[in-house]
């Protein structure tokens, strides 16, 4: 599977980069804000798209209604290091298939909501 990492800081991606590729996944390209993440969705037509939800130019919720209206729209899973309740119902209505807190990340966790079995 075929991932794209979408957050402004360089550390966490490198980091996230590494856990996932343990874990199997291809990391395709990494970009550090909506309006890059949405060129390199469009362009490397990811199987997955890892989006932080507080990006410097576009909040993540709004990069993740704009990826799902893309030729080949990914799967696009929400992260943060604030919890899902903070976003209120704004999180429940965007068009992301799944959220995890940045500190509950891992290479499983992220392959079974891929595979649709709950976590």
């Amino acid at each position: 599977m075929t991932v794209l990492i979408v957050d402004d800081h360089a550390e966490f991606r490198r980091l996230a980069r590494l856990l996932l590729e343990e874990h199997g996944f291809v990391v395709v390209g990494e970009a550090p804000d909506g309006a890059a993440g949405l060129r390199a969705a469009s362009d490397l037509e990811p199987d997955l798209v890892l989006l932080d939800v507080m990006l410097p130019d576009f909040d993540g919720l709004t990069v993740a209604d704009q990826m799902s209206e893309l030729a080949s729209p990914p799967m696009v899973v929400l992260i943060s290091s604030r919890r899902r309740g903070d976003f209120g119902p704004r999180l429940d209505r965007c068009s992301a298939q799944a959220f995890i807190h940045k500190g509950d990340l891992s290479g499983e966790l992220l392959a079974e909501l891929a595979s649709g079995s709950p976590s």
